[in-house]
């Protein structure tokens, strides 16, 4: 349990009375409405699905990735020995023995590079997420201990019509919340675009050169 799931049960009590002030709208001309335009949600439900992200199961995701890694050494360094023989069979095999190596484990677009880029993306995503979450239980922090949440709850507690002093306050703590919300999924799209070329679908590089003549004989060593 971590800053954020401590935090979780006063801080959505507060932000549900939020959403609930601002279910009609925020104030006119406040700083809340780009936010909301944008991540078309009220911070109560916008930290609750939050919640549901754990770093724990990206980086456990990225360590059975590398686990794979050594199978694939394994068969490169089985495929590493020449045949003790040769002639065009021998000459074919070679050549198809190479391109399987390059295929497995040559460079960034192998099968060896894309394990080592997968896992090393959801290494970056449980950072992305611990991050997140510690910057989110912060903002709840702040917006807990706030003379705004204080304004909120005494708006919903007398079931007063939304409007005046709690209204306002209900927009002030959606805004910082949001706020470290949107900054949050901006990182993630970040992410995204510098691992994506890294992530993308690998594709077979057969041998170089063409088949090989069978008009020369077969030596065995």
């Amino acid at each position: 349990m971590d800053a954020l799931d401590r935090l979780a049960e006063p801080g959505l009590d507060l932000l549900d009375r939020v959403d609930t002030l601002l279910a009609g709208g925020a104030p006119e001309g406040h700083r809340l409405w780009p936010l909301l335009r944008r991540m078309r949600v009220l911070p109560g439900d916008a930290v609750r699905g939050f919640l549901d992200l754990h770093p724990a199961p990206l980086a456990d995701a990225g360590h059975a990735v590398r686990t794979l890694v050594r199978g694939y050494d394994e068969v490169c360094h089985a495929l590493t020995d020449h045949a003790a023989w040769s002639g065009p069979a021998a000459s074919a095999y070679d050549q198809a023995r190479s391109a399987l190596l390059r295929h497995l484990d040559e460079g960034p677009e192998s099968l060896v590079g894309r394990l080592e880029s997968t896992a090393g993306y959801a290494d970056a995503l449980a950072d992305w997420v611990e991050g997140s979450r510690l910057a989110l239980a912060r903002a709840l922090a702040d917006v807990l201990g706030s003379a705004e949440a204080v304004r909120v709850r005494a708006a919903t507690a007398t079931g007063a019509e939304p409007g005046g002093a709690g209204l306002l306050a209900a927009a002030d703590v959606a805004h910082r919340v949001l706020a470290v919300l949107g900054v949050a999924y901006d990182g993630a799209e970040t992410l995204l675009r510098q691992w994506s070329p890294s992530l993308a679908e690998t594709t077979w590089r057969g041998p170089a050169t063409g088949s090989p003549h069978h008009d020369s004989p077969l030596r065995v060593r």
